[in-house]
Parts: C-alpha cells; structure tokens; sequence
C-alpha cells in the first residue's frame, strides 16, 4: 500500500511544481499615449491635427515651453498643431508647393490654433506697454489664431536645421517687420540671404492662399477678419 501511495506521488509531483503553460497577456508597452484635453478640446471643435493632413509638416510649438515673448509655458498640455481644416488643407498646399520649389526643404510651425483664453495670457503681458500692437487684443474679438485660421511658421532645411530669417520668431520688433526690410538689409539689421529666405516663405504660403502680417515675418492668415468672423467660430 505503502508502495502504491509513493507512485501515487512521483507521478502527480511534476504537475504541483511546474508553471502553468497557459500564455499569459502580453502587456502592450508601445501603446500611443492619450491625447491631450486640449487636443479632444480640438477635435470636437472639428479642428484638424496638421499632421493629418501633412506628417512631413514640422511642429515645435513656441507656446508649449517658455522659450517665447512672455517667459512662460502657455501650453501646459498641448504639442500638436490644430488648424480649422480650411487652413489645414492650405498649409499642405503650401508645403507640397515648397517641396517642389526646394526638395527636401519643409515648413515648420510654431503656432497655430489658440485658445481665446491663452490668447488673454500673451494680452496681459503686453497691454500698457509699446508692444501691445503686435498682440490682438481679445476684448476686441482676438485675432485669427483664435478661430484657426492663422499659422506662426519657417523653413527649415534637409537636416533640419531653421532658416536663418533675421530675427527669431516671436521677436516683437522692427527687425520683423516684412514692409522695412530693404530698410533693415541697407541698415545691417538682416542680410541679404535673410530677407531671401523670407521672401521664399512668403511665396510659398502665398501660393496657398494665405496673407501676410506686416509686422511678424512668420505669421500667415487664411482669410481676413471680417470673413473670419462672418463664417467661422471663436475657439475659447
């Protein structure tokens, strides 16, 4: 008896002891992380991420870290371009047109859609002060970042590596003023080749059908104003 009950016990050990050979889940580790408030903010607006429509379009958004004109991160939670998908569908026009005129060469946007509420933020650090003009003041209905239909890009090259244009982009000064700058070239403020780079940016958002700031060297606007305003929506 004693004999049976030990075989009894050899056979039935290695199945106490082994692992289980049932697979387990394998825990997915490259999962895309959640969008952002403001990006779900965005797409129920009906906005369009950029790189929808254009992934070899650029994005280093200025606002989502404090290397800009206020000092601070203005974007605590947003790395995406968003554009109203008018705008969106001119900006890869734009690029399509750049890539044809200099292969390998690409936009790069810096700023595109903007909440009306950070739009008060950049207000607030300018109102009372000189460089109130080159910040549309929200009690007046904002600007046309606001609505989605402006974009704050540059080129940069096949490595890369942003066009030299002048000054940087957000310098709220003279230095950026597209109207002076066979003012600033005679004066040595900007080169040549800047105000050249300048120019071709300014032809290729053109061609897309976008308009220029006179006062800001990278801002483009799809419409004007007053269009703006008639057949689009704020975005607080």
């Amino acid at each position: 008896m004693m004999y049976k009950l030990l075989l009894i016990y050899v056979f039935l050990l290695p199945s106490l002891t082994e692992p289980p050979t049932r697979s387990l889940p394998v825990l997915q580790t490259d999962t895309l992380p959640a969008k952002s408030a403001t990006a779900m903010y965005f797409d129920s607006l009906g906005l369009t991420n950029i790189a929808d429509v254009d992934s070899t379009i650029r994005v280093d958004l200025m606002y989502a870290s404090p290397h800009n004109f206020t000092g601070r991160v203005l974007y605590d939670n947003l790395k995406e371009g968003y554009l109203h998908p008018d705008a969106a569908k001119a900006l890869a026009a734009a690029q399509k047109e750049l890539r044809k005129r200099k292969p390998g060469y690409s936009l790069i946007v810096y700023d595109a859609t903007r909440p009306m509420s950070v739009q008060q933020k950049m207000w607030d650090v300018v109102k009372g002060t000189a460089k109130n003009i080159y910040v549309s003041n929200p009690a007046r209905g904002g600007g046309l970042h606001n609505y989605g239909l402006a974009v704050d890009v540059s080129l940069v090259d096949p490595t890369g590596k942003p066009l030299p244009m002048g000054t940087e982009v957000d310098h709220l000064g003279y230095a950026a003023h597209i109207n002076a700058e066979d003012a600033l070239i005679q004066k040595g403020v900007i080169t040549a080749q800047q105000r050249a780079n300048r120019v071709l940016l300014r032809n290729v958002m053109k061609h897309a059908g976008f308009r220029t700031l006179p006062t800001e060297w990278w801002h483009f606007n799809f419409c004007s104003r007053q269009v703006a305003k008639q057949k689009y929506k704020l975005i607080k």
